[in-house]
């Protein structure tokens, strides 16, 4: 079967299925709010997969199931669910023990384990991602839950001690920030959302979760796990249009922490609306523009393999993609014939196939700015040198090389968050630092060269642009136990299983001056347990 045989057979009927990955309908008729699964009566937003499937009317989207659309209303009862829980730092949860906490972060999770199959199947189906990749998330999901609670049990550990210094004694503790409003992006919707919940939870926060638009029913088979784990109000789910509910939060002034996996624009919007500018703390992954630096001094096969998994893996839509892919134009026909000739031995279709690489993509409208990025750089001089490259079907989009890119177009600027891979030549280092300097964002870059004194000439200034720098690699967020941020628009706070533990809480310390009296009141307290606080017990 040739490339257009092959593309025009992309979608079959709902009987062609394989049983396995086969899908009942959602209707998602409750939602957790308040310690209660509340039953919805108002209006229901249809969730439509971005597989096609072949009907006597022709092609249509797959119906997976519906979620409430919920109001203000709701979103209010929700925040002061939150507050009544956190309770000015005095509720059950902000002053129970780590060790509490650390506990039913653990029954939350074998709980969730339960719901895998479910759950790997929803994100499946409801943003084109792969089985095997849908299956990924969700293990490395599991792992970093696990992961975290490893690391703040070292945290507690060394801080079970008391500090004397210049006569005064303290113990010093992280506690927590308040009410957490949690949004996740819809690319990672398991993964990179509970990098920042977790974390947000298990310090002692209470928290309003607003999940993404896609990839909103994979949350469902979870929130009986997290009703029947935490206490009441401590976690609350918001769904709704996030113009119509979000505002409102903002607007009160409750909200202690912000924290978005999303763009700067919508970042910026809200913490605008919040009141009390001083009082907002701000956990953002934002967006970003990576881009691979093939130099004169490359490992050409080495390089094309890392840049194909970093361009295009889950077709590009990663905020740690490789997103503009510059060239010594010495190796530029080179890479270029190679590169499109990897893409071209990638397999692509529908999610459950086994070693898909492209599979369709999940936004409305997105083929049809794909196709705009890439007439605007044809008006403007380039061409797209892969065969097939920006053909599409639907909703699925076969990856475009597009190569030569230059300032003037689109994808020389803009994050295209997509199968697009701009190909920018050039003679001199220069020109790439310049446009490292110029760009909005400042996340990742990867390095591919041979030479060492090359390498250590690039690394000192680009550590000083963006936040981590890959040699001979992919731009990627993991080891989780490594720094994920960004500068400028990319990023504000540091996540990693250690960093967010600290970016959702602060240091706070009980300090009293090393006297008989004082002696004794603390070693009473101690003794007694009086205090969650104010303890030396050592976390196993």
């Amino acid at each position: 079967m040739d490339f257009n045989e092959r593309l025009a057979s992309l979608f079959i009927a709902e009987n062609d299925i394989p049983e396995a990955f086969r899908i009942d309908e959602v209707r998602q008729e409750y939602f957790l709010l308040d310690g209660t699964m509340r039953k919805w009566d108002g209006p229901f937003q249809d969730v439509l997969s971005p597989v096609y499937i072949k009907t006597d009317k022709g092609l249509q989207k797959k119906k997976i199931g519906s979620y409430p659309v919920c109001t203000e209303a709701e979103a209010a009862q929700a925040l002061e669910a939150a507050v009544s829980a956190w309770n000015d730092g005095r509720g059950d949860w902000p002053t129970r023990s780590v060790e509490n906490r650390i506990a039913c972060v653990e029954t939350f999770t074998r709980k969730m384990i339960q719901k895998k199959e479910e759950t790997v199947k929803l994100i499946m189906w409801e943003i084109g991602k792969s089985y095997a990749d849908a299956t990924k998330e969700f293990d490395r999901t599991v792992a970093y839950i696990y992961a975290t609670i490893d690391a703040l049990k070292n945290l507690d550990r060394e801080a079970s001690g008391f500090e004397i210094t210049e006569g005064v004694g303290a113990q010093i503790r992280r506690s927590p920030l308040g009410v957490v409003l949690c949004m996740g992006p819809y690319n990672y919707p398991l993964n990179e959302t509970f990098t920042t919940l977790i974390p947000a939870l298990i310090m002692g926060n209470t928290l309003l979760f607003k999940p993404p638009k896609y990839g909103n029913l994979l949350h469902y088979p979870l929130q009986e796990a997290f009703l029947e784990s935490f206490p009441k109000g401590v976690i609350n789910f918001l769904y709704g249009r996030g113009s119509d509910i979000i505002p409102g939060l903002m607007h009160s002034g409750k909200i202690n922490v912000l924290t978005l996996i999303g763009s700067s624009k919508v970042a910026n919007e809200l913490k605008k609306q919040h009141p009390k500018v001083n009082r907002l703390r701000a956990v953002l992954g934002l967006d970003a523009k990576n881009a691979a630096i093939v130099t004169g001094n490359v490992d050409m096969s080495l390089a094309v393999k890392e840049i194909l998994a970093g361009s295009l893996s889950f077709n590009g839509q990663r905020c740690t993609a490789l997103k503009i892919v510059w060239v010594h134009r010495s190796k530029a026909d080179e890479f270029l014939a190679a590169f499109s000739a990897a893409i071209a031995a990638c397999k692509f279709g529908l999610p459950w196939e086994p070693d898909v690489m492209f599979t369709p993509l999940p936004e409305a409208g997105k083929i049809d700015y794909l196709n705009a990025c890439v007439a605007d750089a044809i008006e403007k001089g380039a061409k797209v040198v892969n065969e097939n490259g920006g053909r599409s079907q639907e909703s699925f989009y076969y990856p475009a090389v597009v190569y030569p890119v230059n300032s003037e177009m689109r994808l020389y600027h803009e994050e295209q968050f997509g199968p697009i891979v701009p190909v920018v030549p050039y003679d001199d280092w220069e020109e790439v630092l310049q446009y490292l300097i110029d760009a909005k964002y400042g996340q990742q870059v990867s390095v591919f060269t041979n030479d060492a004194t090359e390498l250590g000439h690039m690394i000192d200034p680009l550590v000083n642009i963006v936040s981590r720098v890959n040699v001979n690699s992919q731009a990627q967020r993991g080891p989780d136990v490594f720094p994920f941020t960004g500068r400028k628009d990319s990023a504000e706070g540091t996540l990693s299983v250690t960093d967010a533990i600290r970016s959702f809480s602060i240091r706070s310390l009980v300090a009293f001056k090393m006297n008989d009296t004082n002696t004794k009141l603390i070693n009473e307290v101690v003794d007694g347990d009086g205090s969650n606080f104010l303890s030396t017990k050592f976390i196993f």
